[in-house]
């Protein structure tokens, strides 16, 4: 059993150990859920996205890379020889 001390904050520290284990690093966040059994804290990794790009990451233009990518798998595509052939 490790222990941690609640600081003057509400601040405590994940002993060293753990944080080896769970791969944490500074800067992590964590998830605190107040459960029957007591506190859990559940590592949250954050994906910080650059709002140019975030367009990518909708729902919308996921499901057209889901469709495109299953057209590849079956042979549904064919090469262009010029961007004419496009209209």
């Amino acid at each position: 059993m490790t222990l941690s001390k609640i600081t003057r904050n509400g601040q405590i520290t994940i002993p060293k150990i753990i944080r080896e284990k769970l791969h944490l690093e500074e800067g992590d966040y964590v998830d605190v859920i107040d459960s029957q059994e007591g506190i859990l804290l559940r590592p949250k990794k954050m994906m910080l996205l650059d709002p140019d790009q975030a367009y990518y990451w909708t729902e919308e233009w996921q499901e057209r890379e889901r469709r495109a990518d299953e057209d590849l798998q079956k042979g549904r595509v064919h090469p262009l020889d010029s961007l004419d052939e496009i209209g």
